[in-house]
């Protein structure tokens, strides 16, 4: 959108950096916008889809973004007030316009500070020079004092509301607005004052005298030469603040001449603000790094025009497979012999495999695959086949069918666990996938949440896959990522993470999901409306206090009147809105307080939750009356599994509701009993191990009960007359430290005294030393390497440890603490998972997994199997992991989840 449509002038676009990350920083909510080390990437996030919409609308050929520094500039030296009155930036905040000033370079955008000055200056500057050049200029501000510079070649869009709302302003739009012209701006925001620059203006003297004084004298000189023409208190409160006012409008002049270098040379006026050239990988990386999603990357590619490179140059030939053929096709290009024993070797030679089709993971179906041969023929081309699986010979599908279920018969495929759903919707069995790029990816960099093939291809092999690539291009980058992937993990010793854990694993989930577990609908139901019955008479009862029959419990604006207002509660943490009422605030003023009314409240929140949990079970429950999660095993960074659609782990273990609600969780028509078994104290185990410490090396040696042991040896106390309460603080101590829990966290947790907290703290380190200095040593050593390690080589990195944002900085150095023993506790698990799977599939076992929640793994027994299957899980999860503490396996059985817990 321009002024004038048929101006083909060149276009300068110029930033006020600071002004706009600002903007945007408000605009968008920083909870919803971070790193998983901890950085804010809010005004980062709107900041760039700001950037990308002027881009689009004012197609400029030039552009620059100015930015302020930190130190003083001219105008605090002639009035040390100057802005004085802002308040230091938020915590969320910092860091921020680093990472707009690394993403605009990343781009090709060149960005300018100058010393002593402000980015009003640059721009001013910058503005001058393009007329000069004859350009046209738009600024992009959310400050009015660019007002100043707004002619018939300069045009100012102000932001208005968040980071889409602008107000184009041309020399007919301020007079307009103001009712003075552009030049006369500065004179009238010097009468009137600016709050946001700590300039008071006349008292007495707003918008509108400011502006009639101004439209009849012509200028703020003209004003001070006929200043004894102002009668009354205003005339008198002129005269008084008349040195104020020439001050403020010496400030509010922008300079116009700042010397910023040679930014034109032989290609002309302000050529070196021309966009440069951009790599679209390192440009990936940059949006990788942030962690944005492929919508905001995508829209910047395709605005600013950044292409990768083209795809590979090997030719790819799709085969044309006679009918009945394929068998020969599959023994000359992967050694593949139809009607082959399991026993016999492995077959020589992998393929490539894609699948294309219609939903996932459940009621999808496979309809057409591809096997690509990665080695190239003769002819110097990849070799492909194409099967329409709706429309096969008998011959064919029989042969097809064998080759896909065996297990010796390698494929390299993207999200196996996706292909193996489709197939087997398709009536097709899928095993020995030996390499998944998808997990390859999420292995290299765990904190970058999309993996799909298109993203990985462009963020490690640098170049696009087209929108409508046919299935045989897809195997052919398939192939790509396997060479590039590979060679990735080895260099960083993750191979046998990847090959002997994380691949085999995926086919191991998607037998789970398939699986799914029987549950109790109508019990269920029942849950439901007996939660809600507990949440209408919570909801009664709190509107009875509050005298409100319309009051509604879940408006934080009602409640806000109710507590503070109606009630004279004492108020809790202010926020944009209003008094916070999150559950943490409120639960303070509960403590604090005990008024009823908060009970009520509090209950109705739990109930609500409650009833939303079972709610969500029962939309689940398919038609077969089982219930189908989805585990993902690339959604953390520490390599845990969780689980969605609908989340189990989610459903509480030690409420009375989770009793309820896992008690709907049945065996199964054709098994005999659920059994379960989990770890016990996984990960205090883990942290025992890594921290070598003596003290607990020796209580889970010696069969101790851990927490009354550190209880004793903390409290001095003998082990006998540990009591629960004690023994409540320890717990929530040990746990709570593999998780960075300060001494102020543990005092809130536990509603003690900061100083009390501390001390507990302080003694726990005196008594185990050894856990101290492997805090401490983990933090250090990530920060040295910027990642931390487990046990069996899983990597997570954490830039943000070296983070001048002391939010982001804290936030990382906790999960530097938590990585290494949270992931190696789910590295144990996977391990054990696989092995309980191969020798139930060794002894031809008909009994299933079918959850893993948390630590804890259920199986649904068939008849006459239970005992040997106790026996099988406790073997294999105890040799899943060798530590210097032995690992503790407990197992229960019942007909329902909650009965077959322990």
């Amino acid at each position: 959108m321009t002024d004038n449509p048929g101006d083909e002038r060149p276009t300068l676009l110029l930033l006020d950096g600071h002004s706009l990350a600002f903007r945007a920083f408000y605009a968008l909510p920083a909870q919803n916008f971070s790193t998983t080390g901890g950085q804010y990437t809010n005004a980062v996030y709107g900041f760039l889809g700001m950037f990308l919409g002027l881009m689009e609308n004012e197609r400029p050929t030039h552009v620059a973004a100015a930015f302020d520094l930190s130190g003083p500039t001219f105008r605090e030296k002639d009035l040390p007030e100057y802005k004085a009155q802002r308040p230091p930036a938020p915590e969320e905040f910092r860091g921020q316009v680093e990472l707009i000033q690394e993403a605009l370079q990343a781009l090709g955008i060149r960005t300018l500070t100058k010393e002593s000055y402000e980015a009003d200056d640059i721009i001013a500057t910058l503005s001058c020079r393009g007329s000069e050049a004859g350009m046209r200029t738009v600024i992009c501000t959310g400050d009015r004092d660019s007002l100043q510079l707004v002619n018939d070649d300069v045009t100012v869009l102000y932001t208005l509301r968040g980071v889409s709302e602008l107000d184009r302003f041309t020399p007919a739009r301020v007079e307009e607005k103001y009712g003075v012209t552009p030049t006369q701006y500065p004179d009238l925001a010097s009468l009137r004052g600016d709050t946001s620059d700590n300039m008071p203006g006349v008292p007495g003297v707003g918008p509108k005298t400011a502006q009639k004084w101004i439209s009849k004298y012509g200028s703020l000189d003209a004003v001070i030469d006929h200043l004894d023409d102002f009668g009354g208190k205003v005339g008198e409160s002129l005269r008084e603040n008349i040195d104020n006012v020439i001050l403020a409008r010496k400030v509010t002049e922008m300079v116009r001449d700042l010397d910023l270098g040679d930014l034109g040379g032989d290609a002309g006026p302000l050529a070196a603000l021309r966009p440069a050239a951009v790599d679209a990988t390192e440009a990936s990386e940059l949006f990788d790094t942030l962690q944005f999603g492929a919508n905001l990357r995508n829209r910047t590619f395709r605005v600013l025009g950044i292409e990768f490179e083209d795809g590979t140059t090997t030719e790819l030939t799709v085969d044309d497979v006679p009918e009945g053929k394929l068998a020969t096709w599959l023994a000359a290009r992967a050694g593949f012999k139809a009607g082959r024993n399991p026993g016999d070797a492995a077959v020589n030679r992998p393929l490539v495999l894609e699948v294309s089709g219609d939903g996932a993971p459940f009621g999808g179906r496979a309809d057409q695959l591809v096997l690509l041969d990665p080695v190239a023929g003769d002819d110097g081309a990849l070799h492909a086949v194409q099967v329409d699986l709706d429309d096969q010979a008998p011959k064919d599908e029989k042969v097809l069918l064998e080759y896909l279920a065996d297990v010796s018969a390698a494929k390299w495929m993207h999200d196996s666990k996706r292909g193996w759903h489709m197939l087997h919707g398709s009536g097709v069995e899928l095993d020995g996938v030996e390499h998944d790029t998808a997990l390859a990816a999420y292995l290299l960099r765990p904190d970058v949440r999309s993996t799909g093939l298109a993203d990985v291809l462009q963020r490690h092999v640098g170049h696009e896959l087209p929108e409508e690539a046919s299935t045989a291009v897809r195997a052919q980058a398939v192939l790509e990522l396997v060479e590039s992937l590979t060679g990735e993990l080895a260099g960083i010793g993750a191979m046998e993470l990847y090959l002997d854990l994380e691949v085999p694993l995926a086919t191991v989930l998607a037998r789970m999901e398939s699986h799914g577990i029987e549950v109790d609908r109508p019990a269920l139901q029942e849950l439901s409306d007996n939660y809600a019955d507990r949440i209408a008479e919570e909801v009664t009862a709190a509107r009875e206090l509050a005298g409100d029959e319309s009051l509604n419990l879940s408006s934080p604006k009602q409640l806000q009147k109710v507590l503070f207002e109606d009630f004279g509660l004492p108020t809790t943490k202010k926020t944009k809105t209003g008094y916070s009422t999150a559950a943490g605030e409120l639960e303070k003023l509960t403590a604090q307080t005990g008024h009823p009314f908060l009970g009520h409240l509090m209950a109705h929140r739990e109930y609500q939750k409650m009833k939303t949990t079972i709610d969500g079970l029962i939309e689940a429950t398919s038609d077969d009356g089982r219930i189908h999660t989805t585990f993902n095993q690339r959604g953390a960074a520490t390599g845990r599994l969780s689980s969605a659609e609908p989340n189990l782990q989610n459903i509480p273990v030690r409420t009375e509701a989770g009793r309820h609600i896992r008690g709907a969780f049945r065996v199964g028509s054709g098994y005999t009993t659920l059994l379960t078994a989990d770890y016990s104290q996984i990960e205090m185990r883990v942290m025992a191990h890594l921290s070598r410490d003596p003290g607990l090396i020796e209580a889970y040696r010696n069969g101790e009960d851990l927490h009354n042991y550190v209880g004793s040896r903390v409290f001095d106390v003998p082990v006998d007359e540990v009591t629960p309460e004690l023994r409540r603080r320890v717990k929530a101590m040990s746990y709570g430290l593999v998780y960075g829990l300060s001494a102020f966290g543990l005092s809130q947790q536990l509603n003690i005294a900061a100083g009390e907290a501390k001390t507990i703290m302080d003694t726990y380190f005196e008594r185990f030393g050894g856990v101290k200095r492997y805090l401490d040593e983990v933090v250090e050593q990530a920060r040295k390497d910027g990642y931390t390690e487990t046990l069996y080589g899983r990597r997570r990195y954490l830039p943000e440890l070296n983070s001048t944002n002391r939010v982001a900085r804290e936030n990382a150095e906790r999960a530097a603490l938590n990585a290494p023993i949270q992931g190696t506790a789910a590295d144990i698990i996977k391990r054990a998972m696989l092995r309980v799977e191969r020798e139930m599939t060794r002894r031809g076992m008909r009994s299933r997994v079918l959850l893993q929640v948390h630590d804890e793994l259920v199986v649904e027994v068939v008849d006459g199997e239970l005992e040997e299957m106790t026996a099988l899980l406790q073997e294999q999860m105890d040799g899943a992991a060798e530590l210097r503490v032995p690992l503790d396996v407990s197992t229960g059985t019942g007909e329902n989840w909650e009965a077959a817990g322990h």
